[in-house]
């Protein structure tokens, strides 16, 4: 039997969504993998005369590429016939790495309307419509409120949201994919992964590569963002291509682009997001801990830590020493796991170590407990727990310590359960 290529298999994969939901969506960003998702539906939608509406989920953060946002208008316009547009200008909270004391910022703030980047557009959904929005509510929070939302508001049996995310993309991406329960699956399809009852994300295109984006683009002639091209010419590979929030700490050391690629928009973003000038002169370099870093004379890593917090505002300061006392804790008590391989770098290093047999994580690898070093000099740096990596995450202006290998804090779960609590009881 022949084995079917990666849009075969979506091919397949789009038959059984859209046979088994009745409202289904797309949270579509402007980016590559969304905007080849949007395609892909589209054309499945179409070629199948299928008489349904595909929902489309865009949250729009003001302060983004021209070109994203004319590539998002021209999808939009050319698909009005079977689309329904859910454009988001909403204040959330959204994560920034530019300023060394805020941990983020808002786009279209009402008091801030005489220095938005851009005006809003036309029939963009804000704050007012949606009941369940709060000014604590961030970002990744909206979305997940969102699916619950339109579910009711349709009055859906089933709902999905189709996410492009592919595996190849990040450790974190696999996890998406692979780490969740069998019993969070619909019907045992692991790219699919349940968020409340009866509304799923679906993640059609997971097992895609980068060059199986820009082939599919490329052969079926898919419009797609053109900021592509540009970043292709300013050299950036297309593994580091995105059209993301540009004050996240992935695309930090690429903001200095957007002063060529879009000078008229960078005008406006200077002046309307902190740290943004900054960032994009320093991103990528050692002033912000991404590339070369080297300890000040007379300082350890951990002194030098010390000497960094100590230059921070309080409430910043003490989100890392949150941090720092979690990881402490868990390297501690509960040790990280790390393969056989690293295991005896370390043993080879003299570093003590207490090794179990056994994890509750689905891996091979094996826990290791052990206290905090100041630094090592071994390939695996990132997996183990040195004071050198919280001093990078605050050079990085990385409040979340995602450099460290941090998920949402446990307070932040709470607070984020206690917002899923409250609307499943007004579901009930």
């Amino acid at each position: 039997m022949q084995l079917k290529n990666v849009y075969e298999r979506t091919q397949v994969r789009l038959k059984r969504i859209f046979s088994s939901f009745d409202n289904i969506y797309i949270s579509f960003s402007g980016g590559k993998d969304s905007g080849v998702v949007l395609n892909l539906c589209i054309d499945y939608i179409r070629r199948h005369n299928l008489p349904v509406r595909l929902g489309v989920f865009h949250l729009d953060y003001e302060a983004q590429y021209r070109m994203t946002t004319e590539y998002v208008d021209r999808v939009f316009a050319e698909n009005r016939d079977i689309l329904d547009i859910y454009r988001i200008c909403v204040p959330f909270k959204v994560a920034t790495c530019a300023s060394m004391h805020q941990r983020y910022w808002r786009p279209w703030e009402e008091d801030k309307r005489n220095i938005w980047v851009r005006e809003m557009p036309e029939g963009a959904y804000t704050r007012d419509d949606f009941p369940f929005f709060n000014d604590r509510m961030w970002d990744y929070e909206f979305q997940m409120e969102f699916a619950r939302w339109l579910h009711e508001r349709k009055n859906a049996k089933r709902t999905c949201c189709l996410v492009g995310i592919r595996t190849q993309e990040s450790l974190n991406r696999w996890r998406t994919i692979y780490s969740a329960k069998f019993a969070n699956h619909y019907y045992g399809l692991k790219w699919t992964k349940k968020l409340f009852d009866n509304v799923y994300n679906v993640y059609p295109i997971y097992d895609w590569r980068t060059s199986d984006i820009w082939t599919a683009n490329g052969k079926f002639r898919w419009d797609y963002n053109q900021l592509y091209d540009l970043y292709y010419q300013a050299g950036v590979s297309i593994e580091k291509q995105r059209v993301a929030s540009p004050f996240i700490s992935a695309a930090q050391e690429h903001l200095k682009l957007f002063r060529v690629i879009d000078p008229d928009t960078w005008g406006r973003m200077v002046g309307r997001v902190n740290g943004a000038n900054f960032s994009s002169l320093y991103g990528g370099t050692s002033a912000v801990g991404w590339h070369s870093i080297k300890l000040p004379p007379k300082h350890t890593w951990e002194s030098y830590m010390h000497f960094l917090l100590s230059t921070l505002p309080e409430q910043t300061r003490q989100n890392y020493l949150r941090k720092l006392a979690v990881s402490i804790r868990f390297w501690r008590e509960t040790g990280g796991c790390l393969s056989d391989d690293t295991i005896e770098k370390l043993r080879r290093a003299g570093v003590k170590i207490e090794v179990g047999d056994s994890t509750n994580y689905h891996t091979t690898k094996k826990p290791v407990r052990m206290d905090y070093l100041d630094d090592i000099d071994l390939p695996e740096f990132r997996e183990l727990p040195t004071f050198k990596r919280i001093c990078i995450c605050i050079l990085k202006n990385d409040h979340a310590c995602k450099y460290m290998g941090f998920t949402p804090s446990k307070k932040e779960q709470e607070t984020k359960q206690q917002i899923l609590d409250k609307y499943k009881s007004i579901m009930q």
